[in-house]
C-alpha cells in the first residue's frame, strides 16, 4: 500500500542504499553535495503531527530535512515545531501571505515579516541554533493570487532568506519530485507546485513516476539523476487505516476539480 510511514521508510531507505545522501535545502544552497544528492523538503499544510512523524524517521535514518509550516492553526503547532527542530531538521516559512491580504503586496509583506519574527522568536526559544533562513510559497489552489508575486515588489534576501525553491534552485541541474496530488505524476492536476519550464524535458527522458514503487524501482536501477528535491506532504502519509481512506477519497475528488482549474 502507498503512502503509508511503512512505505515512506522503505523508500528512503531505497534512495540511501543506491547512494544517496541527504541535504536540507539551506545546506544544499551553503555547499551542495557533489554526489548524488536529495534536497528533501515537506510542506506542512495540515496534521503536523503527521510531520512529527515522518521527521522522526528520518532522524532514525540519519537524515535531516526541510519542513515548511503555513501560519495557520491546521499547520502552526508550536510542539510540533520545536521537535522537529530538536530533531535536527531544518525549519522554515509556508508563506501564502498575498492570499492572506487578499492581493494587496503591501499587507501581504507585512504580513510575511510578522510571520517570519514569529516563528524565528519560536526558534529562538526553543534551546534550537536554528533561525528560519529558507521559505517556500504555499500553492493555495482555490486562491487567484500566487504569493510568489511578493517578491515583484520586496526582497526576501534583505530578511535574511538564502533562498526559496521556486526561485533558488537550479531546475536545470536537479531533477524535481512532488507527490502533489497524493501520486508522483500529479503536475497535470497542481496549479502551482510544477516546473513547467522542465517539465516536458524531464517527460521525454521517462522521469515520469506514478507510484512511490516507481520511484523505488528507478532507484534500484539507477535510472534516477543525481541531484533530485523531494517535496512531499505528510499530511498524505499515515499507517492510521481509517486516516489514510479519508485522505485517498478526499483527494481523489480534489484532483478533480484541480484538473479543470489548470
Amino acid at each position: 500500500m502507498d503512502f503509508t510511514l511503512k512505505k515512506y521508510r522503505f523508500f528512503l531507505e531505497t534512495l540511501i542504499s543506491n547512494g544517496y545522501c541527504f541535504q536540507t535545502f539551506k545546506d544544499f544552497l551553503e555547499k551542495p553535495h557533489e554526489g548524488k544528492t536529495i534536497i528533501l523538503r515537506h510542506d506542512v499544510d495540515l496534521k503536523p503531527e503527521n510531520s512529527l512523524a515522518t521527521a522522526k524517521i528520518e532522524h532514525e535514518l540519519g537524515i535531516n530535512a526541510s519542513y515548511y509550516f503555513r501560519a495557520v492553526p491546521e499547520s502552526w503547532n508550536e510542539g510540533v515545531i520545536r521537535e522537529i527542530a530538536a530533531l535536527g531538521h531544518e525549519v522554515g516559512y509556508h508563506y501564502e501571505s498575498l492570499t492572506t491580504a487578499g492581493g494587496n503586496i503591501d499587507k501581504a509583506y507585512e504580513n510575511f515579516v510578522e510571520n517570519l519574527s514569529k516563528l524565528n522568536s519560536l526558534l529562538n526559544s526553543s534551546n534550537s541554533s536554528n533561525s528560519c533562513q529558507t521559505i517556500c510559497m504555499h500553492g493555495s489552489p482555490r486562491s487567484p493570487y500566487d504569493s510568489k508575486d511578493i517578491w515583484k515588489k520586496y526582497s526576501y534576501k534583505e530578511l535574511n532568506i538564502t533562498g526559496e525553491p521556486y526561485f533558488d534552485m537550479d531546475f536545470s541541474k536537479a531533477f524535481y519530485l512532488t507527490d502533489t496530488g497524493r501520486r508522483w505524476d500529479g503536475y497535470n492536476v497542481s496549479v502551482r507546485d510544477k516546473i513547467p519550464v522542465y517539465q516536458d524535458e524531464w517527460i521525454k527522458k521517462g522521469l515520469v513516476f506514478h507510484k512511490t514503487d516507481d520511484i523505488i524501482k528507478a532507484a534500484n536501477a539507477c535510472n534516477l539523476p543525481d541531484w533530485i528535491m523531494i517535496t512531499t506532504h505528510p499530511q498524505r502519509w499515515t499507517d492510521s487505516g481509517l486516516s489514510w481512506l479519508k485522505e485517498f477519497l478526499f483527494q481523489n475528488i480534489k484532483n478533480v476539480v484541480k484538473f479543470f482549474v489548470c
